[in-house]
């Protein structure tokens, strides 16, 4: 029989999937503390050991590969030119690489700024500026600065073509570890970030897995071979598009709701669906990834209690919970980031907080429309992405898995016809990713795409039909 192993080392949890090849199955899960900071070995056994109290024969097991966010996933700080345009360019190249952006810089680097990198500790650093024969002086002062700091890391230069030689240059007499790539941003407003996305990833394999001593997986794995979040960019691409084999289930979103984000993915291009619109702002990914770092179930539950605010999450409550219970529950879990709710009121309120998240996480990654009035009449701007006619979305996370209503939970992130410039969806089917499938999905499509489809088509539950 061929079977795959696929790890996904967390921060918290090592979850193993198995997987009968030859007649698509999940064979069996199991999960274990990470433990990453001493020997990320001690984790893996332990599942391996759970697995085999399952029946699993580990020797006979074909292929196993893994992903991770161990240590903090793949860290990363995006330097550009202009906030809204090449430091977004890099922003969404980072992200869409399964990074953790921990900060983003624009304009000049002062030396205080360059400070608050090296204090900050991330993975990578990727430095853009300048629109392919555009501006020049501003990364060539960054790269400058970032040379004459005391950082030990691998700079990823992906900005004006016209001066990467001197900016590869600047580095490399300072011996720092450079990585030259197409531009995020080759013209204005029109986005390159594939290129940049599969740097990433490749230092991510290079280097990244060792200094986090991830190498030592090696006694039981074949492989690191992408970081978490990337694997669930492939899975979601794959399942969209589908394979020469395999049909897709057509454009969709994933809504992934943890314990520090909520974190939404698109596939889809996003156009204008509405005659007469004319676009407008930075050029848009088909395949998207945003990360809300304040809208999380437990990490971040305080920061999400503010900028969602405490009327708001009151009007999804019966009149019978008061401010002070919700307020008294948030300070509990965000102290207690394992807490899991045991009364109905507990219950109840993590169904709230997770209601919030997504309304928030989905209106802040679609596009807005606006009217606008010009003496030939009104028109209409589209800014970001259209998603109103998207055919899927796929909710993930523990508060969905385990909550009786996860379609509930989804559906706050439809279109709202009191709020009809956000551009969210209008009529999608909803699936469940009961079995934490995902990030397998992403490893297994390493291997084949058309099996990895078709075990997710096996293992994404049907919430309700279409709406």
């Amino acid at each position: 029989m061929k079977s795959a192993l696929l790890l996904d080392i967390g921060s918290t949890y090592t979850k193993g999937t198995v997987i009968d090849l030859e007649k698509i199955e999940l064979k069996a899960t199991a999960k274990a503390l990470t433990t990453v900071w001493d020997d990320v070995n001690i984790g893996i056994r332990h599942v391996f050991n759970k697995l085999e109290d399952r029946g699993i024969d580990l020797e006979s097991i074909t292929h196993r590969l893994a992903c991770s966010s161990a240590a903090g996933g793949l860290k990363m700080v995006a330097i550009g030119l202009v906030p809204d345009l090449t430091v977004e360019a890099a922003k969404r190249a980072a992200l869409g690489a399964g990074a953790k952006l921990i900060n983003t810089y624009a304009y000049k680097l002062t030396v205080d700024e360059v400070k608050e990198i090296i204090a900050n500790n991330p993975d990578v650093i990727l430095l853009a500026g300048g629109t392919d024969g555009g501006n020049e002086d501003i990364i060539l002062h960054n790269a400058k600065l970032l040379a004459e700091s005391k950082l030990n890391i691998p700079l990823i230069v992906a900005g004006n073509k016209v001066v990467q030689g001197d900016v590869k240059k600047i580095l490399k007499e300072q011996k720092k570890e450079v990585y030259i790539t197409e531009n995020v941003m080759p013209k204005l407003e029109k986005l390159n970030i594939v290129p940049a996305r599969e740097n990433i990833r490749q230092v991510f394999l290079d280097r990244i897995i060792y200094a986090k001593g991830l190498s030592k997986a090696k006694e039981y794995i074949d492989q690191v071979i992408m970081p978490t979040p990337s694997a669930v960019i492939k899975a979601a691409e794959l399942i969209a598009e589908g394979t020469a084999k395999e049909d897709g289930l057509g454009e969709l979103m994933v809504v992934d709701i943890g314990g520090a984000t909520t974190d939404i993915h698109s596939v889809a291009s996003g156009e204008p669906t509405k005659a007469g619109v004319n676009l407008r702002g930075l050029e848009e990914p088909y395949v998207k990834r945003t990360v809300e770092g304040d809208l999380g179930m437990r990490y971040s539950a305080s920061s999400l209690l503010e900028v969602i605010g405490l009327e708001e999450l009151l009007a999804y409550l019966p009149d019978t919970i008061n401010k002070d219970e919700i307020k008294n529950y948030i300070k509990l879990i965000s102290q207690d980031i394992e807490y899991i709710p045991g009364t109905e009121l507990e219950k109840k309120l993590d169904f709230t907080i997770a209601k919030g998240a997504t309304k928030l996480a989905v209106q802040r990654h679609v596009g807005r429309i606006e009217r606008v009035y010009s003496p030939l009449g009104e028109n209409y701007i589209q800014y970001g992405k259209d998603l109103t006619n998207l055919d899927l979305i796929i909710g993930t996370g523990g508060v969905l898995v385990y909550n009786k209503q996860p379609d509930k939970i989804l559906k706050e992130g439809l279109f709202d016809e009191s709020r009809s410039e956000i551009l969210a969806p209008i009529k999608p089917r909803l699936m469940l990713d009961q079995d934490y499938i995902l990030a397998a999905v992403g490893l297994l499509s390493e291997i084949s795409p058309t099996k990895a489809l078709k075990l997710a088509k096996k293992h994404l539950k049907k919430l309700g039909g279409e709406i």
